[in-house]
């Protein structure tokens, strides 16, 4: 045993000593303070270092609360969500371009031949009014056990789509198309009448010829008369009418035949 103790004694022989642990210079951390051992809530942030790339511009720390992002816009209490209410939008008839007032007036200006047309009026796209007619008219002659709704539709589509090359010749201003459309479907009204007496009576009789020939007297008249109204066209009336006799002569054809 004494042989093993000299053996382990002079085994790596070395002139360090538990002594020198004190005096090593500079490598003692007793009088630094850890950051990372301070209490919660202790820890002061303002002594850190942001380490980044050359050139880059550090951030500036973060000083709102945890779970309270700072606003970055606030809406002032007359300011709304929406650019315009519901109550400054107009009604839904008046944007589909539907006038009962305008439809009114064109009406009694129909049924009035006699009557001056407001040219400012009639000068409007209307299709409320004629295809109301157009309906009423096809309907009328279903009364009377004719089926003509696709006749109807298919004679008014040619009818304006001739008025509309002639006017535009004649005019110097020109009209359009859904202007013709709806001054030839509004004057379509007396024709209902027509159909309302052959549901009631025989049109094929001498009676029934002079009342057809004067309905298509009232719709031309009309017509024509709004025509030159609309288009400033003084002195050309009868040259218009004869065109719209025409073509209410072909409805007068359906509802009598």
């Amino acid at each position: 045993m004494s042989g093993f103790d000299n053996f382990n004694t002079d085994f790596y022989q070395s002139s360090y000593s538990v002594d020198d642990q004190n005096q090593q210079a500079g490598y003692d951390y007793t009088n630094t303070q850890d950051p990372y051992k301070q209490p919660y809530g202790q820890y002061d942030y303002s002594q850190q270092v942001s380490y980044g790339a050359p050139g880059m511009v550090p951030q500036q720390p973060y000083t709102g609360q945890i779970f309270q992002p700072t606003p970055t816009f606030t809406p002032s209490p007359t300011q709304s969500m929406y650019s315009s209410s519901f109550d400054d939008e107009p009604p839904l008839l008046e944007e589909l371009g539907i006038n009962f007032d305008h439809i009114w007036q064109k009406t009694l200006t129909v049924l009035h031949p006699m009557k001056a047309a407001d040219g400012s009026i009639m000068n409007e796209t209307d299709l409320a009014g004629p295809m109301v007619f157009c309906l009423a008219f096809g309907a009328t002659l279903l009364l009377t056990g004719k089926i003509q709704f696709g006749y109807v539709y298919g004679i008014s589509a040619i009818g304006c789509l001739g008025m509309y090359c002639l006017l535009n010749l004649m005019s110097m201003t020109g009209v359009s198309f859904g202007c013709v459309a709806s001054v030839l479907g509004y004057c379509l009204l007396p024709m209902i009448l027509l159909a309302s007496f052959g549901v009631l009576f025989s049109l094929q009789g001498m009676m029934g010829i002079v009342i057809t020939a004067a309905i298509i007297g009232w719709c031309s008249l009309s017509a024509s008369k709004i025509f030159i109204s609309a288009l400033a066209m003084d002195g050309q009336q009868l040259l218009v009418a004869y065109p719209c006799g025409l073509l209410y002569g072909v409805f007068a054809l359906i509802s009598v035949f």
